[in-house]
């Protein structure tokens, strides 16, 4: 029996922003069946002014979460690790953590936000250099604010780990930066596929503590002291999630898609050989970051379902089934569409203490009427989502040259009819939702490649889309 016919069990440890999950794909027959083995929320918490990650929580999960797996599925071969991005660990030689892991979302960046962004000479090398444009949650920004507030740091720390890097060396005892993850940073070289010194120097971040960046597909070595799991390999999958999911979409070999992952931020990019750059691209803030495999990955970020997730919580009627969201989509799909809509751009949506008093503030500041209910916080929330995602495909098209035909939409908007729909109508172009766990998808098809079950991405996305349920939605 040759390994592409013969059944495979690949454990997906997939971290996102509010919650994670490990999720067990079954490969037979050219077809993949995922089983979730363990699903658990996630959050930052606060102390002291400051936003952390609770890493022994989540390890705690991941941990419950693969021996469920193993139990379950006795021949597990293989786990792969993906995350959000940009978060990091700082460990000295032994792997102990030697600082506190701050959420991207913390707010001690933005000092050194605001003296780059009043140096466009700055602004304008890092991003030739990396590619990446100032964002408040750059792994650089962060990094700085660490060596300026602490600089015995730089005598502490010997690595500098991302979130899927710090787990895939809990599991496997090796220290690796991989590439996708990497991008993330604005450390990165964005003509090559190492580290920018003339970024390090900028941050003053020590350039000892990164790694030359490993590709995905890698096979780190066995899971090491926990029994029972010795036998399965850790496999570097492309550690960023939004490099997961863009992986799993049964992509047009032609090309002509564009992509969103739609979740907490919706992702909106599509693949490419070569870098987006220039004062243009730098201007509409579009990230040049990487797939597993080392092309280019263009895409900009639009605010996502945070907007809603934060909205949903202030109201007591809030949905908690499928039958409740359905019919509380179908009740915001029933009211006209807002004659204005929100500017998703705000920086006040980052992160406030009420996203729905944020919401009428703005509407407040630009004499616009506020919703009278949840359907109407969602039916604008959507139909401003859309036009952000619109706004973002033109400006793709005039900087890349390039011409889409169809936008590929996976992640838990792709669930959501009415944001799906007002994206097509914005666009003027078809969305195509599939009914795809994107992240877990692509982290899978990595260790597929990696095991030698499949050739390569191409094949996967090939032998994956005609099992694939889809639901199109033309622009009206």
């Amino acid at each position: 029996m040759t390994k592409s016919s013969k059944t495979i069990h690949c454990a997906a440890v997939d971290l996102g922003a509010t919650s994670g999950r490990v999720i067990v794909g079954t490969w037979a027959n050219r077809r993949l069946r995922l089983t979730e083995v363990r699903r658990f929320s996630n959050g930052f918490r606060s102390i002291g002014g400051h936003d952390y990650w609770d890493l022994p929580g989540l390890w705690a999960e991941i941990t419950a979460g693969l021996r469920t797996a193993k139990q379950r599925f006795p021949g597990l071969a293989s786990v792969g690790v993906d995350t959000w991005g940009v978060d990091h660990v700082l460990v000295n030689d032994a792997g102990r953590i030697v600082f506190p892991t701050h959420a991207y979302r913390d707010a001690r960046t933005q000092p050194g936000l605001q003296r780059l962004a009043h140096t466009r000479a700055a602004l304008g090398r890092i991003y030739a250099a990396t590619g990446i444009p100032a964002v408040f949650y750059n792994s650089s920004l962060q990094l700085a604010e660490t060596v300026g507030s602490c600089p015995a740091i730089a005598d502490l720390a010997t690595r500098c780990l991302f979130l899927p890097d710090y787990f895939n060396y809990l599991l496997s005892g090796r220290m690796a930066n991989e590439l996708s993850i990497a991008s993330t940073s604005q450390l990165l070289d964005v003509h090559g596929s190492g580290w920018s010194r003339a970024a390090l120097d900028h941050f003053h971040i020590p350039a000892v503590w990164f790694m030359p960046p490993i590709p995905a597909d890698t096979v780190l070595g066995p899971v090491r002291d926990f029994p029972g799991l010795q036998d399965v390999k850790v496999v570097a999958v492309p550690g960023h999630d939004t490099a997961c999911a863009y992986a799993a979409m049964p992509a047009d070999p032609a090309g002509g898609d564009l992509y969103i992952s739609s979740g907490t931020w919706s992702l909106v990019g599509f693949e490419s050989n070569r870098p987006v750059l220039g004062p243009e691209a730098l201007a509409a803030r579009i990230s040049n970051e990487r797939m597993g495999d080392g092309r280019y990955r263009p895409l900009t970020n639009v605010i996502g379902l945070w907007l809603l997730e934060q909205t949903l919580r202030e109201f007591s009627a809030r949905p908690r089934t499928d039958r409740a969201w359905a019919k509380l989509i179908a009740a915001a799909g029933r009211l006209p569409a807002p004659a204005r809509l929100l500017d998703v751009t705000d920086p006040a949506f980052v992160n406030p203490p009420s996203m729905r008093a944020a919401i009428d503030a703005q509407l407040r500041k630009r004499k616009l009427p506020r919703p009278g209910n949840l359907p109407g916080y969602l039916r604008l929330i959507c139909d401003s989502l859309g036009q952000g995602h619109a706004d973002a495909i033109r400006a793709f098209e005039r900087l890349a040259g390039r011409t889409f035909r169809r936008i590929l939409i996976v992640g838990g908007g792709s669930k959501n009819r009415l944001l799906c729909q007002a994206t097509a109508d914005a666009a003027g172009l078809p969305v195509v939702s599939f009914t795809l766990e994107g992240t877990a998808v692509g982290n899978i098809a990595s260790q597929l490649i990696a095991l030698g079950a499949v050739p390569d991405l191409a094949t996967f996305r090939a032998q994956q889309a005609a099992g694939l349920k889809q639901t199109v939605y033309q622009p009206r």
